[in-house]
């Protein structure tokens, strides 16, 4: 129970230092690649991203998508990555494979939808390679680029307000 707190704090401070090195360059380049975080403990709709991204004109061997669960036990094989707190080790170090694979991707923007305040999922938004990030609102709000403030099963608004900020900021062509 003690190691487990000092590998929380161990992480925490990883966090912090990734955040406070993290250098933001907004630029007029379009998406093309995307990635996604999902808590599926809150939302488990995998195909309304895809229909997200099949939207933003992404293709399919450009988007990738991770859930995370509390639950050590549980996990769906219906995503592509699925992981949970047993992955991650001190000071950030990710035991898996795959996560890490993900998390070296350099995608053009990332979506990290979710609203639990789950320091896992805070690291692996804060140690994503990904240009852009893009998130719902969240205690932390230096994790994401971009903040939509939504609930998490309105998705409809979040992708509505999506799509006008990012072609506001000229990442995306309007195309109505």
């Amino acid at each position: 129970m003690i190691l487990k707190a000092f590998k929380e704090k161990s992480n925490k401070k990883y966090l912090n230092k990734l955040l406070l090195e993290r250098h933001v360059s907004v630029t007029g380049n379009k998406i093309e690649s995307l990635g996604v975080i999902l808590n599926i403990d809150e939302f488990d709709d995998f195909e309304s991203f895809r229909t997200l991204a099949n939207d933003l004109k992404i293709r399919s061997n450009k988007f990738k998508v991770i859930a995370f669960t509390a639950n050590k036990k549980e996990k769906p094989n219906a995503w592509d990555v699925c992981f949970n707190p047993k992955d991650f080790g001190w000071k950030g170090k990710i035991k898996n494979i795959e996560l890490q694979s993900f998390l070296d991707t350099k995608f053009d923007a990332l979506i990290s939808y979710y609203a639990n305040d789950a320091l896992e999922l805070k690291l692996l938004t804060a140690m994503s390679q990904a240009k852009f990030k893009i998130g719902v609102l969240q205690i932390d709000e230096r994790v994401n680029d971009l903040i939509i403030k939504t609930k998490l099963k309105q998705l409809n608004v979040f992708k509505k307000e999506l799509f006008k900020y990012l072609t506001i900021l000229k990442k995306i062509k309007n195309e109505k």
